[in-house]
């Protein structure tokens, strides 16, 4: 039993903060509904983002050894597995101890174990999908779940609920109002009249993005109209920096890493990135208007497949990676900032599909399955 006498919730899963940002969000609204923190555990990878994320949340976390599991016949297949049977009865001893409720799976190496474990001692399962197209770890755990929570119709997931992507309380707060928008563009820098390209490519980077807008960079470099603010990426940083443009009258600025996210969400006209579940919930819970640049190795392509959903909305404008150089993002964008109130049209339709109320669906659905 924990403190205050309740059966924890266990989210399980993780690895990257598109799979770990989602399930702190329903964390802490599990939290602000009246559950004990206490009561709200997290089982991850030792290898994934989690084992930071979760502690400096303030949650408690077990994290699981092993790693992913290679697809291809070989000496690392086998070992994989091997670990991924461990990692199951850690799971299963931990689940045996803490006695939980109900089990959230996120998706990722560290889900498996925990709904298998979930599957054999009979703990209730809810999935919940951040993507178009489900994870081969959730794909499989929806078929005992007695709930599949996804971002998008027709996931093909077994008693599927839309409930959207969680996204973090200070991205919700972000707003697009005249005062609020105001405060984000003088936090950030930029100068007084001029419009906001705001360019990411997550925590470690997008080569080809970063690529192709150092070449928009050098397009633009004599446009006084315009600001450019671009988040690099740790990995892409540490070989691109020596290569930053340094144009006269176009106002850029290149960073390795931007942690003001939702100032940013709020300042920026339009938003250049790649389409992971948690960029397109972020965007559409506040309505920004994007180019979207669908990473081609995501797993079942669900990057483009999540991008082409908003666009087929008029939410967004989509550019192929292999399609992806300066020239291309100056047409693009051109097309959207010279009409009047083309943004302001693609804003509105983002908006449309935001789910801004998704933590509290996702957490209603946990207490109902709830042993």
């Amino acid at each position: 039993m924990t403190a205050g006498g309740t059966r924890p919730v266990l989210l399980a899963g993780g690895g990257t903060a598109g799979h770990v940002l989602p399930a702190l969000a329903v964390a802490q609204a599990l939290v602000a509904r009246g559950h004990d923190p206490a009561s709200v555990r997290f089982v991850g990878s030792r290898r994934g983002q989690e084992a930071r994320l979760v502690p400096e949340a303030g949650f408690a976390v077990t994290l699981l050894p092993g790693r992913g599991v290679e697809r291809r016949l070989s000496w690392r297949a086998a070992a994989s597995v091997i670990a991924l049977a461990a990692a199951t009865v850690v799971a299963t001893a931990d689940m045996v101890r803490a006695r939980p409720s109900v089990v959230l799976s996120v998706g990722g190496y560290a889900a498996l174990p925990c709904a298998v474990a979930a599957l054999l001692l009979r703990v209730p399962l809810v999935v919940a999908e951040a993507n178009a197209v489900p994870g081969a770890t959730n794909r499989l755990a929806a078929r005992w779940a007695r709930a599949s929570a996804v971002a998008f119709e027709r996931t093909g997931l077994p008693r599927e609920v839309v409930t959207g992507t969680p996204v973090r309380d200070d991205v919700l707060a972000a707003s697009r109002d005249a005062e609020a928008r105001m405060k984000a563009r003088a936090e950030l820098g930029v100068q007084p009249g001029r419009r906001l390209v705001a360019v990411t490519g997550g925590s470690l980077g997008a080569r080809r993005v970063n690529e192709a807008v150092f070449e928009l960079v050098e397009r633009w470099r004599d446009r006084d109209d315009l600001a450019v603010h671009h988040a690099v990426g740790a990995r892409d940083w540490a070989a691109l920096a020596g290569r930053v443009p340094a144009p006269e009258r176009l106002q850029y600025r290149a960073v390795e890493y931007e942690e003001r996210v939702p100032a940013l969400l709020s300042a920026a006209d339009v938003w250049i990135g790649r389409a992971g579940g948690v960029t397109l919930a972020e965007l559409t819970a506040v309505g920004v208007p994007s180019v979207l640049v669908p990473l081609p190795i995501a797993p079942h392509d669900h990057q483009a497949v999540g991008a082409r959903r908003l666009a087929a909305a008029g939410a967004c404008a989509v550019v192929p990676d292999a399609e992806c150089t300066g020239a291309r993002l100056a047409d693009e964008l051109d097309a959207l900032l010279r009409p009047p109130g083309a943004l302001d049209a693609m804003g509105r339709a983002a908006a449309a599909l935001g789910h801004r109320d998704a933590a509290e669906r996702i957490a209603d659905l946990l207490e109902a399955h709830a042993a």
